[in-house]
């Protein structure tokens, strides 16, 4: 006899990211430009000893992050987030108060709490096309509504298309089911796209005129790693035209430092949503491990982490030109059309005349012929009905695997190419 699962159950699908890994990991010839590992060689394991040995040298207080911690999170770990966010937002100290910051596993345990505690089945969440896959797949999973708001050719929010939106959900009665509005808004998984201060500044004025709160999440996940300059766009925790609306802002330390340690944190303006949060993550983890925590937390105050981030961000721009260019002129001259990302791990790519690109196409077959995998942009997108896009990663691969990557993807598309024209 099979057990009876709930409906949550019931709604659970294989994760893509999930299959994508465990796919790339048991594929020893495979070059993979797909599941987002960062540079397994740039890893600071040296960094990690002799904070380990610092921990173990200090006696007592060493001994306590080997037990258990709180729920919220390590009291000066969250201190140092929330004086970096002050930092990267040019703000005083009054205008953000650490005790509203939590410490998560990794930023995409604060996206789950956020949609479970947020939303009930039947709910809609607005999201950018294209938008980061695992999110959907949070959305799929609890039963909640990704809505797709309209874009514009430069990638940004259309502001006049979503106060239409809006329109038409308040018409129907159903603007009182739109619980949050969900922004990547720093080199964006997939895209490598940042939204721009004025369009943040414009949603949370059109947000603020509903007559219903509407949550906005935004993730930050990929802020750090800008190659040569940060992006100059304030995030909505400080920006004047949210005050009035809930707002989570989510992080991570494991993609600009050593994504095994599992550290995420996430600040929020409302005190319920974030009461309830909590209470949640009580019951699954009681609490981040501490130990973890306590490593990212002697790697912020020594100033170790800043100077592994200085060099990864030249290691990954130094990745990206490589596959940028690989690919280049050839791949150009087929039709194939990118821009350069100026932070990030991936290249984000459109197949000419719209090709099939999605999982069970035939360049996708013919890309794994030639021994190379890439995540397929259709996941990227609500309903998967744009099918002519790719996600490269460029992150784990050094840089010989990934000229040879490119001339593997490359051999896929020319003979894509002169399958066409027989």
């Amino acid at each position: 006899m099979q057990v009876k699962l709930s409906d949550l159950g019931m709604r659970q699908r294989p994760s893509d990211i999930t299959r994508l890994m465990t796919f790339a990991l048991k594929q020893p010839n495979m070059l993979s430009l797909a599941a987002g590992f960062t540079d397994n060689e740039s890893l600071p394991i040296e960094d990690i000893r002799e904070l380990v040995e610092e921990i173990a040298d200090s006696g007592a207080k060493g001994k306590t992050t080997l037990q258990y911690g709180t729920n919220k999170g390590r009291d000066r770990l969250r201190s140092l987030l929330a004086k970096r966010i002050r930092s990267l937002d040019t703000i005083h100290e009054s205008q953000l108060d650490e005790k509203n910051l939590f410490i998560s596993n990794g930023s995409q345990q604060a996206l789950y709490l956020a949609i479970q505690t947020l939303c009930d089945p039947g709910d809609f969440v607005l999201i950018e096309q294209p938008t980061y896959f695992v999110f959907l797949e949070i959305l799929q999973g609890f039963g909640v509504n990704a809505v797709a708001m309209p874009m514009r050719e430069d990638g940004e929010i259309d502001l006049a298309g979503l106060e239409r939106l809006l329109s038409q959900f308040e018409s129907t009665g159903n603007l009182d089911k739109i619980k949050a509005l969900y922004l990547v808004s720093y080199f964006s998984n997939p895209s490598g796209h940042c939204v721009s201060e004025k369009v943040k500044s414009d949603i949370g004025s059109l947000l603020s005129r509903q007559k219903v709160p509407i949550a906005v999440i935004e993730d930050a996940a990929y802020r750090e790693l800008y190659y040569q300059h940060p992006f100059e766009s304030r995030s909505t925790v400080v920006l004047e035209s949210f005050n009035q609306l809930p707002v989570l802002y989510t992080s991570t330390l494991t993609k600009p430092y050593a994504s095994g340690l599992k550290v995420g944190y996430a600040y929020c303006s409302d005190t319920k949503w974030l009461n309830s949060m909590l209470s949640v993550k009580g019951k699954q983890d009681f609490g981040t491990a501490n130990f973890a925590q306590a490593i990212l937390e002697y790697a912020l105050a020594s100033g170790r982490f800043d100077t592994h981030l200085t060099s990864l961000r030249g290691l990954y721009q130094s990745k990206m030109l490589t596959l940028h260019e690989s690919l280049g002129d050839s791949l150009k001259s087929l039709g194939w059309e990118w821009e350069e990302p100026k932070g990030g791990l991936y290249l984000w790519l459109k197949s000419p005349n719209e090709m099939r690109t999605d999982g069970e196409s035939q360049f996708h077959k013919s890309c794994i012929e030639n021994g190379v995998f890439y995540v397929p942009g259709n996941l990227c997108h609500h309903g998967n009905e744009i099918r002519s896009q790719i996600r490269l990663s460029f992150g784990s691969l050094n840089l010989a695997d990934i000229r040879e990557a490119a001339n593997r993807f490359l051999a896929a598309a020319e003979s894509m190419t002169v399958s066409a024209i027989t």
